[in-house]
């Protein structure tokens, strides 16, 4: 089972480098508008998703410039800001990506996209990258599908943006 498991893993990774590596370069071009400039970059995770913020400011490399999201406090222009959800239809999500838009603050969002008739995070973000985690990777006994890592997809999708942005910022410094 665990074979399986890695497999298909490794399959969703594949995947996600080779369908979303446009948007990981133009989340992280984002992200470096604030990081050259006077900006903050604040990560912002719902539910299981704020695992992400424990490895982005305590892991053995934070994330450069990084700070935690706080609703109450207040947003300037050249701030940038990441949203990572299980899915693009989270309610409380979406109430917080339509806040950004309206105050013209440009963000990333990180998520499983789900055709869904109503609202979605992609509606209003900049760039959106998909995890592209639908089901459970594996079957279990009875036909059903178990097995929902959206932490550790989220984290690779985490690692692909924070490499990008650093390889922008060193290059920018270099000039």
């Amino acid at each position: 089972m665990l074979k399986m498991f890695s497999t298909q893993l490794t399959g969703l990774y594949k995947k996600m480098v080779d369908e979303e590596s446009f948007n990981f370069e133009d989340g992280a071009r984002l992200l470096a508008q604030a990081a050259i400039s006077n900006g903050a970059i604040y990560l912002k995770g719902f539910g299981e998703m704020g695992g992400i913020l424990s490895e982005a400011f305590y892991g053995a490399e934070p994330f450069p410039g990084a700070k935690p999201f706080d609703e109450s406090g207040s947003l300037n222009v050249a701030d940038r800001v990441i949203l990572f959800t299980r899915y693009s239809t989270d309610e409380s999500a979406i109430t917080l990506a339509r806040n950004l838009r309206d105050q013209q603050i440009p963000f990333v969002t990180i998520a499983t996209s789900l055709d869904a008739d109503g609202e979605s995070i992609e509606h209003y973000s900049d760039v959106h990258i998909n995890l592209r985690l639908q089901r459970g990777l594996i079957p279990d006994e009875s036909g059903n599908r178990v097995g929902f890592p959206h932490l550790m997809i989220a984290l690779f999708a985490y690692y692909g943006i924070k490499s990008t942005l650093e390889e922008i910022i060193l290059e920018y410094e270099e000039e």
